[in-house]
Formats: structure tokens, C-alpha cells, sequence
């Protein structure tokens, strides 16, 4: 079957390799009738994430249809149409009892990092009944299809954000996980978000749809004193800093009022700086790391309720044959790209590049 290979550092390839097989009683084997491409997938073919093992099928967010299940899985059969975590997590140790799956004791991000992943034809999921989640069948694999990374991530991020209904946030990036992390603080009622990115594109669709009120470009204007001018000079009540960009960090603290919550969602690729003797006295508090992607249930059910929408994120969609294109696409922003969206593989097509 096809897949995208995570060859070494600074190289994937779309290829041949071996269909998955169940390997474990608790293995499903899915089918993938959609996929996308990352910004985590990215940062592994730059070499950003170090525990991420060469070789590996690259993929994290997809959905599709359940063929074959291990003895050990009871809550799904095949021809389940499932969205799949991008965590594989058991749900019994000690991080799973306490909603904390990014660190369980026989999971955490495994899926296209150290386990084969979803950018092929068909994948191996394991941990099956607590790693997906059941589509239903008023929802289209393509609305369900960011429910296990991105749109889990953004959920995750305005959770922990603490908002309160009269709260000034500040989002930082319009990218896919700073859209996301806006329509789901959005379902907190804050009264002013702003959003900050330098793509005004972005930051027009995110105005349009709703998901904020206020933007600011920072080529053009100063984040942290549009922030001031908002709130009588305090700052930001919450700060989600999605970018991951140069200084977006210290932006992040600098921004924020004191006594507040900034949340760091962005995946660095290099060490930032806490500079504690400049913030001393601020009094923030900060919530950073990976997803905690446990909640993909009650994310289902705000789709099918209409209260989350990601449709707005779809840019382009093509088959596995032409995902390499995609990556050049997605990684350099290019027609205005926000998420590239995999089709299954179609045999009579030809491949238009092999290598990114």
C-alpha cells in the first residue's frame, strides 16, 4: 500500500510499504478515507521532534472505517466509521484516571511519531476503544476528520484557559490550531478576543466567521498595546500562544495582565527563555505541553449540535497521490492554504512527486 515515510531528517517520501496487521488484542486496522497534514508533521521532517523514530509512517489526524478489530476490542466492529485519537492511550494507569493521556504509561502521541500513522492507505491503531471515537451518522468523515488532533488541541487549550465571561483573550496565530483554540474559547463567552497573526488573510476568515472580534497584524501594529487599549491598560485576561513563532513567547507574558492565564499550545522547534526577574510580580500563571486528547466524545457532539465547525479550515483536497504536492502546499502557505485534505488513494492516477 502507499503511505508517507518519514525518511531522516529533512526528507518524506510517499512509497510502498507493508499493510499494517493486528498486532495486539486491542488493535483495530482502519481504513483512511480522510487524512491531513500537520504542522507537527513538519516539525518531525525538520527534525524538531527528537523522539520521533525514522521510518515511520507519518500521520496523526484521519478518519475512516474500522475493517478488521483485535479479540481484545468490545466497543467497536468492523464497518464503524470512527475519527482516531491522536493519542493512543489504555484509560486505566494512573495519567488516564486523571484525564491526563498525553502522559499515559503505555501511550501518549505514538501515531505517526514512533507508530506507523494515518498518511497511508490503511493504519494499525492500538488501544482501539479508548483511541477512537464513533462518527455518527448524521456527521461526514470530513467534519469529523479534525476531531483526534487539531481541533482536540484547541478544545484542550480554551479548557485549561480558565475564561471567564467578561475576559479580554488574546490568541496568538490564525493557523489551524489558533482557529480551532478561537471557536472553542468562543463556547466559554468571552467578551473581546483578539487574534494576532501576520497572514491578514487568516486573520479576515477568522473576523468573518466570528471566531474573534478584534485582529491585529504585528507588521503593522503593536499586539500588546491593541491588548491595553482594550482593557484600561491591564492586558490580556487569557493568552493562547499558538504561534510557536520568534518571540511569540515573550509576547505571550508580555501581553498578559497580571494575575492571568497564558497557555503556550505551540510545539517549539528551538529552547524559548523564561526570563523570571522581568515578569516577577506578574503573577501568571502558565499551562503548557501536549493535548490531552480525552474529550473527543463531548467534541463529536458539539459538531453534530452544530455549536463547532471546522469546515471553514478546508482549503484544498486531493488524493494520498498527490499529498507530497500538499506538503509543499501546506508547509509554505502556499494559495492561501490553511489544511490540506487527503482523499484515499486512487491506483489509476499518476504520482506528481514523491519527495519533500
Amino acid at each position: 500500500m502507499k503511505a508517507v515515510v518519514y525518511e531522516k531528517k529533512g526528507t518524506v517520501r510517499l512509497t510502498d510499504v507493508s499493510m499494517p496487521k493486528i498486532q495486539e488484542p486491542r488493535d483495530a486496522i482502519v481504513r483512511v478515507m480522510r487524512a491531513s497534514i500537520c504542522s507537527s508533521d513538519l516539525h518531525i521532517r525538520n527534525g524538531g521532534v527528537p523522539r520521533a523514530r525514522e521510518g515511520v509512517v507519518l500521520g496523526h489526524e484521519f478518519a475512516g472505517e474500522i475493517v478488521e478489530v483485535g479479540a481484545g476490542v468490545k466497543r467497536f466492529a468492523p464497518g464503524d466509521r470512527v475519527a482516531v485519537n491522536v493519542e493512543s492511550f489504555c484509560g486505566e494507569c494512573f495519567f488516564c484516571r486523571r484525564g491526563y493521556v498525553n502522559n499515559c504509561v503505555e501511550g501518549g502521541w505514538e501515531l505517526g511519531c514512533r507508530i506507523d500513522g494515518g498518511q497511508a492507505e490503511y493504519v494499525r491503531v492500538p488501544t482501539a476503544d479508548m483511541s477512537c471515537t464513533r462518527i455518527p451518522a448524521s456527521i461526514s468523515y470530513e467534519q469529523a476528520l479534525f476531531v483526534g488532533d487539531v481541533l482536540a488541541t484547541g478544545y484542550w487549550a480554551a479548557g485549561i484557559g480558565e475564561i471567564k465571561p467578561a475576559d479580554v483573550v488574546l490568541v496568538l496565530g490564525a493557523g489551524p490550531t489558533g482557529l480551532t483554540t478561537m471557536m472553542s474559547a468562543r463556547l466559554y463567552g468571552p467578551a473581546v478576543t483578539v487574534a494576532a497573526d501576520v497572514n491578514d488573510a487568516r486573520l479576515s476568515l477568522a473576523k468573518e466567521r466570528g471566531l474573534c472580534d478584534v485582529t491585529v497584524n504585528p507588521l503593522k501594529a503593536d499586539v500588546a498595546e491593541t491588548v491595553r487599549s482594550l482593557t484600561e491598560g491591564r492586558g490580556a485576561d487569557v493568552v493562547f500562544e499558538v504561534a510557536g513563532a520568534k518571540n511569540t513567547f515573550e509576547l505571550a507574558w508580555r501581553a498578559a495582565r497580571p494575575n492571568a492565564v497564558v497557555v503556550v499550545v505551540a510545539l517549539y522547534e528551538e529552547a524559548q527563555s523564561l526570563p523570571l526577574h522581568q515578569m516577577y510580580g506578574k503573577n501568571l500563571t502558565f499551562k503548557t505541553g501536549g493535548v490531552d486528547a480525552g474529550k473527543c466524545s463531548d467534541i463529536m457532539r458539539l459538531i453534530e449540535a452544530g455549536r463547532l465547525d471546522t469546515s471553514l479550515m478546508i482549503t484544498r483536497r486531493a488524493p494520498l497521490n498527490d499529498i507530497i504536492v500538499g506538503y509543499d502546499t501546506f508547509a509554505n502557505q502556499k494559495d492561501g492554504c490553511i489544511k490540506w485534505v487527503v482523499t484515499p488513494f486512487e491506483p489509476d492516477k499518476s504520482i506528481p512527486a514523491q519527495q519533500f
